[in-house]
């Protein structure tokens, strides 16, 4: 433990949660309880590639300063002998309900896809923001639907009026990715009431849902596993994006216009709640399962983070996603960075502002290059030489380029397009956690901050 968290090790993350040691996924039981932020993640402290999945848990009351609490939510039960999976935390009357899948995968022959697996739904209390208890299993696979196969999982729950909601993702027997709708008077007793699907987008697999309101509208996140890679979308293994929903979600609704969270190498699983000021904010798993690409972090005993938390706001009718306004305390001197000019940093922000939407291009490193065409409109995240380690190139397009704000830590890098309308996240690998960056730009203005890293006490 006290190697892996040396500060020898350059690739250790300095605005990002990641794992004190071994591995971490998505994010769970987001929420705001007792005047504290609580995150709980997939965690499995034993290996850097993943086994016996349990709940991680960090608390701060600022989202600067964390401490790691330990393990929040043990696989202790017959419920969830194979892992305590995804899941979420509804907070009523100081009281943090947490629901999550449980796993159990039956000894024997079996494809665990049809059969052999139990997603058991697992409700469970805290009244401290600390210890757990009371947990009981409130669904089982025969509860869900004989339409479905052994993958149901990942329960988000709230409440409108007097029901009680929740959504959970599910794979179908015929191999067609759903999101299920609940009610529940009680929290105990749950009866499924809806399906939400798209069936032009398809995939085998809908995972991780999490239906929200926003400034009077309705979205649902998923991530569907399955889809199609087209040139400037679905461009890694696995994707998570959001719907506009239109309609009564509870009966006949319709799900509008999918569009990606991330457009980047590395983001998946994410999760919202609105914290106590009333913002609706995200964090989402800063990795992917089954990648083409590594994370060499492996050999020094811990992989993956947490990507910064982003406030969710309506822009001129479109979902976006900014970095919460804590991060700027982390802002120490501001410096201009002429056009050409080389900057040593640990951690930064580097801002372009250009109101005529000109290309441009910054370089980390030489070997990650970010930049926008105005003649096609296309911006590309491009890796050279090994820094991504297997990672090459994602590209998307925007009308327009006018503001891009980019974070750079350690080893990840954020990228928020005119104010988060797009956003693109990555891990890179470099030899020093002194890294080079370069603007190239002929009109606007680009500056850099220098950072100071989180507080985080493990």
């Amino acid at each position: 433990m006290e190697k892996i968290l040396s500060k020898e090790d350059n690739w250790r993350l300095g605005f990002h949660l990641m794992p004190p040691v071994g591995w971490m996924n998505d994010p769970n039981g987001l929420c705001w309880y007792q005047g504290e932020y609580h995150v709980f993640f997939q965690y499995c402290p034993e290996s850097a590639n993943n086994g016996l999945s349990r709940w991680g848990h960090y608390v701060s009351r600022d989202l600067l300063n964390w401490q790691f609490l330990g393990i929040g939510v043990e696989a202790d039960t017959p419920w969830e002998t194979d892992g305590a999976y995804s899941g979420c935390a509804f907070v009523e009357q100081d009281v943090m309900h947490l629901f999550y899948t449980g796993n159990v995968k039956q000894p024997g022959d079996f494809d665990y896809i049809l059969r052999g697996r139990e997603a058991n739904t697992i409700h469970a209390v805290s009244r401290d923001g600390r210890s757990v208890e009371g947990k009981e299993c409130v669904m089982r696979n025969a509860d869900y639907g004989n339409r479905y196969s052994c993958h149901v999982r990942d329960p988000k729950v709230w409440k409108e009026a007097d029901t009680y909601y929740m959504v959970q993702g599910g794979r179908t027997k015929e191999g067609t990715g759903e999101v299920l709708l609940f009610s529940s008077k009680d929290l105990k007793r749950w009866e499924r009431i809806h399906i939400l699907t798209d069936p032009s987008l398809s995939g085998y697999m809908w995972e991780c849902p999490d239906l929200f309101f926003l400034e009077g509208s309705t979205f649902l996140s998923v991530s569907p596993q399955g889809l199609q890679q087209e040139e400037f979308r679905f461009q890694n293994v696995y994707q998570s994006g959001v719907f506009s929903v239109e309609g009564d979600y509870r009966k006949e609704s319709r799900l509008k216009n999918f569009r990606e969270w991330d457009m980047g190498f590395d983001f998946y699983a994410p999760q919202t709640f609105e914290d106590g000021s009333g913002r609706r904010i995200l964090l989402g798993w800063m990795g992917l399962p089954d990648i083409p690409y590594t994370n060499p972090t492996v050999d020094r005993g811990w992989q993956h983070g947490l990507t910064m938390a982003r406030e969710l706001r309506i822009t001129k009718g479109e979902l976006t996603q900014t970095p919460v306004k804590e991060y700027e305390n982390l802002r120490l001197q501001e410096e201009a960075m002429e056009s050409g000019e080389e900057k040593k940093v640990t951690l930064a922000e580097i801002l372009y502002e250009n109101p005529d939407s000109e290309g441009f291009q910054v370089s980390i490193e030489e070997e990650l290059q970010l930049s926008f065409e105005k003649e096609t409109g296309i911006f590309a995240m491009k890796f050279t030489g090994d820094l991504g380690r297997g990672r090459t190139v994602r590209k998307t397009k925007i009308k327009s380029c006018t503001h891009v704000d980019i974070w750079v830590d350690t080893s990840a890098v954020e990228v928020y397009l005119n104010h988060g309308e797009q956003v693109l996240t990555t891990r890179y690998y470099a030899d020093s956690s002194v890294v080079t960056v370069k603007g190239s730009y002929r009109n606007g203005r680009m500056k850099l901050w220098r950072l100071r890293a989180m507080e985080v006490s493990f």
